[in-house]
């Protein structure tokens, strides 16, 4: 199964509870609905055993199909404006693409 993995932070200007708010009603109901997507989930980082965290949260998007996904579904006008609003929301992010081993 492909995943997509993305890393990142809040901008300064945008709280937990603000983009938690976000997340329940917007973000997370949108990705969950892209028909390449099978599950959506986001992890927020809140310690490490080194002491630093590079990233606060952590997006993980199974997906049924990363062709759909990468030639179908981002190429949306819907998608094009939801990830100018997620720039707006973070800082430093990172996508990657990787498959489930285990």
């Amino acid at each position: 199964m492909a995943i997509e993995i993305i890393l990142y932070n809040l901008a300064p200007h945008v709280t937990d509870e603000e983009f938690k708010h976000y997340v329940d009603t917007e973000k997370g109901p949108y990705i969950d609905s892209l028909p390449s997507v099978e599950k959506y989930e986001l992890v927020k980082v809140t310690e490490s055993r080194s002491g630093i965290i590079p990233f606060r949260y952590v997006g993980i998007v199974h997906l049924r199909s990363l062709e759909d996904f990468k030639n179908r579904d981002t190429q949306t006008e819907e998608y094009k404006a939801f990830t100018a609003k997620m720039a707006s929301l973070t800082s430093e992010i990172h996508v990657t693409f990787g498959e489930r081993i285990h």
